[in-house]
C-alpha cells in the first residue's frame, strides 16, 4: 500500500464520488473547548464512505472478474457500497451480511441490486462463508478492510482532508477516525503521511469492541471477546486486519475508546447544530472530540463522520435522550 495506489483511486472516483464537506459550528466549538471540523462522510453515496472502496476495487477489476461478479461482506456499509458499484459496472453482487444488522441496511442492500446472503455472526464464520461461496461462484471476493483496492479508495478521505485542512489554514491536529477493521485509518493515515504530515490519525472505537486500541497498545494484534452486542454495528470486527495493522501502528496515534451512549449524544448534537444526520459508528469520531477532548491534541480537531445510515428508531432515541447533544 502506499499514496500512488490512493491517489489512483482517487483518479477512477473523480467525478463518480463526491467531495464531501468539512463542516464547523460555534456550538460544537464550544462543547469541545477547541475548533472542531466534521467531514461528512455520510453525504457520501449510499451514506458512508465505504462507497469509495467499493468504487475502487469494482473499477479495478478485470473485464473477466466483472463479468463473473462479486461478492462481499459487510454489516451493512460496505454491502450497499460494493452493492452500487457493482451495478454501475453492470455486474452483480452476492452480499453476506449479519442477521442482526439494521434492517434499513438489509433492505438497501438489496433494492441495489444485490442477492444478500444472511449470517449468525455470533455463531457462523463470514470469511468461511465468503471464501466458499467465491469458489463455488466464481466470484471475486471483496473485503471490507483488509484489501488494497479498499484500503485506497477509503485514502481519498484523507486526500480530501488534507486540502480542506489547509484551506482552512489548519496545519497540525488530530484526525479522529471511526474505526473497525482499519481501512479507512489506514487509508487516511497513509494519505496525510504524504500530503499533511503534522495531521495524526487516530482510531476512534466503542467500549467493548477496541481491539484496534489494545493491540496498538499491545503491538500485536488482538481480537474482540466478542463480535456482536453494539449499537456501533458499522465498525464491529473481529480484529484489525493484516495489512491495516501495520500502517495503523506506524502511522497512527493511540486510540480513543468511547462509552455508547456518548455516540447518541453525538449523533444528536450533530443533528442540532449542523442538521447533519449520522449513525451511532457514524458518531463516534465526533463523540471523541466532543467529549473525550483529554485525550485529543491541539487547538484544532478534525473528526470522520463516516455513515448516515441510522434507523429511525435509533435515530428517536438519540433525539429523544440527548436534545441538542450538549
Amino acid at each position: 500500500m502506499n499514496i500512488d495506489m490512493i491517489e489512483a483511486a482517487a483518479k477512477r472516483l473523480k467525478g463518480n464520488a463526491r467531495v464531501t464537506p468539512l463542516l464547523s459550528s460555534p456550538f460544537l466549538d464550544e462543547i469541545a473547548s477547541r475548533q472542531v471540523f466534521l467531514k461528512v462522510e455520510a453525504l457520501q453515496h449510499t451514506g458512508s464512505f465505504k462507497f469509495r472502496g467499493g468504487w475502487s476495487a469494482v473499477s479495478a477489476l478485470t473485464d473477466n472478474a466483472l463479468k463473473a461478479g462479486v461478492i462481499a461482506f459487510s454489516s451493512g456499509n460496505h454491502a450497499q457500497g460494493v452493492a452500487l458499484a457493482a451495478r454501475a459496472h453492470g455486474t452483480s453482487a452476492v452480499i453476506i451480511m449479519p442477521a442482526d444488522a439494521p434492517q434499513s441496511k438489509i433492505d438497501n442492500t438489496r433494492d441495489l441490486g444485490a442477492e444478500v446472503v444472511l449470517y449468525d455472526r455470533a455463531s457462523e464464520d463470514r470469511d468461511e462463508i465468503g471464501d466458499r461461496l467465491s469458489r463455488d461462484r466464481g466470484l471475486t471476493l471483496i473485503k471490507p478492510f483488509d484489501e488494497p483496492q479498499v484500503i485506497a479508495g477509503q485514502g481519498s478521505v484523507g486526500l480530501e482532508i488534507a486540502q480542506q485542512a489547509a484551506n482552512e489554514g489548519i496545519t497540525e491536529a488530530d484526525v479522529l477516525v471511526c474505526c473497525g477493521g482499519g481501512g479507512l485509518t489506514s487509508g487516511v493515515a497513509l494519505a496525510l503521511e504524504a500530503k499533511a504530515p503534522g495531521l495524526r490519525a487516530r482510531p476512534v472505537e466503542p467500549e467493548g469492541f477496541d481491539d484496534v486500541t489494545r493491540s496498538l497498545e499491545a503491538g500485536q494484534i488482538l481480537r474482540n471477546p466478542k463480535t456482536s452486542g453494539s449499537i456501533c454495528d458499522a465498525i464491529i470486527t473481529p480484529q484489525p486486519g493484516d495489512l491495516t495493522f501495520p500502517i495503523m501502528q506506524r502511522l497512527c496515534g493511540p486510540g480513543i475508546v468511547v462509552p455508547e451512549d456518548d455516540c447518541l449524544r453525538a449523533m444528536a448534537a450533530a443533528f442540532s447544530r449542523l442538521k447533519v444526520v449520522l449513525e451511532p459508528g457514524g458518531a463516534i469520531a465526533l463523540a471523541a472530540a466532543l467529549y473525550h477532548g483529554d485525550q485529543v491534541a491541539g487547538d484544532a480537531v478534525i473528526a470522520v463522520a463516516s455513515g448516515g445510515n441510522v434507523d429511525a428508531d435509533m435515530f428517536q432515541t438519540a433525539l429523544t435522550k440527548y436534545g441538542d447533544g450538549s
